[in-house]
């Protein structure tokens, strides 16, 4: 007993660290110089078609627990969760070697000009900005909400996972279908 409880408590704090360092790798992006001879242009649309899967698998994993099926539930909560990893592994590659795609760059030069400004309605813009913001936002949420999730059901903890999973569930799914939503309205400044 003593040695699930350690096990328990480690689990816990690899949960703080990784809720801490994956946020801040994936910000420090943005600012890292990219490498350099390396075209990785292709990622996007594999990372959309992650995002896709994952969400997909998300409605399946529902409805096997629902169906009282657990371990078809967990084996497909674990596929969801490598996949995610998987992401984030493509993510990171893609952000390591290419420059920052802004929304409306026809030309590619990454600077939006009066004119790619007016050839994008307010209402695009706005609504590509909204669901890029909470996607990011959500991501970064979502992370512990997970890994708790996971830890309580592996400590047979299932009262606490079940209502964590509440509420997991849903910004989870979210992330996933946004991340495609992103990836198609970005997808034609793709360089």
């Amino acid at each position: 007993m003593e040695s699930i409880v350690k096990k328990s408590r480690n689990f816990r704090r690899l949960i703080i660290v990784l809720s801490v360092v994956i946020p801040l790798a994936v910000a420090g992006l943005f600012v890292a110089p990219r490498v350099e001879g390396v075209d990785l242009g292709f990622l996007p649309s594999v990372y959309a078609g992650i995002n896709a899967l994952t969400a997909f698998l998300l409605v399946l994993a529902l409805i096997f627990v629902n169906q009282k099926k657990f371990r078809l539930h967990e084996q497909t909560i674990k596929v969801c969760m490598i996949l995610s990893v998987l992401f984030l592994l493509l993510y990171i590659a893609y952000h390591l070697t290419s420059e920052t795609t802004r929304y409306g760059d026809i030309d590619g030069n990454h600077e939006l000009d009066v004119i790619e400004k007016a050839a994008i309605s307010a209402g695009a813009r706005l609504t590509y900005f909204i669901l890029l913001a909470t996607h990011i936002i959500l991501s970064v949420a979502v992370i512990p909400m997970v890994l708790y999730s996971y830890l309580f059901a592996l400590e047979g903890n299932f009262e606490k996972h079940k209502r964590l999973t509440k509420i997991t569930w849903p910004i989870w799914f979210y992330v996933a279908i946004t991340g495609v939503i992103v990836y198609f309205m970005i997808s034609p400044y793709y360089q």
